[in-house]
């Protein structure tokens, strides 16, 4: 009996299932994947909720947002239609490009600046507006409190690493 005793307390440890524990190094814990799973799903329901229960804008924005959103479609389907006008009268379609090959090249070169600040500028807009309701929902804490563990916003000033730029910089937030 004192054999089996001590082949079974080498297998399972003192108190321990090193075979589970082992096991466990080369396959995940199916019950604890399916809690991390679970609370993974959780913390993504309370991100869609919180964006889809978020405070509505007014009715001035809501117009704004939908004219910011005419000129990309705009211009790909005015590019299309003059692939068809092309193909339905050809002598319409190159007295109008010959009235564009005569549009002086400064022209050309400032409706380029002008729609690249536009969509650069939008851009920008949007991604700022973006990376700050991020900030916002991150802040504010979550109807599952378990979810919220994963992420930790830093809260204490960069610490200068000699770079007299940084340090001036810190010193100016103080």
């Amino acid at each position: 009996m004192g054999l089996i005793e001590h082949v079974f307390s080498l297998v399972f440890g003192s108190g321990r299932n090193v075979v589970r524990d082992t096991v466990e190094v080369f396959r995940p814990n199916a019950e604890a994947q399916a809690q991390r799973d679970e609370d993974r799903y959780g913390a993504s329901l309370g991100q869609f909720a919180a964006e889809f229960y978020a405070p509505q804008r007014g009715w001035f924005d809501r117009l704004m947002d939908a004219l910011n959103r005419v000129p990309r479609p705009a211009m790909a389907l005015g590019t299309l239609g003059l692939f068809v006008s092309a193909m339905v009268d050809p002598e319409w379609f190159s007295a109008r490009m010959v009235g564009l090959a005569l549009v002086p090249e400064p022209l050309w070169w400032l409706l380029g600046a002008i729609v690249s600040f536009y969509f650069g500028a939008r851009h920008q807009a949007k991604g700022q507006e973006f990376q700050r309701a991020l900030v916002q929902h991150m802040a504010r804490p979550g109807p599952d409190q378990r979810s919220q563990t994963d992420m930790v916003l830093p809260t204490q000033e960069p610490q200068p690493d000699g770079n007299a730029a940084l340090e001036e910089w810190v010193q100016q937030r103080r």
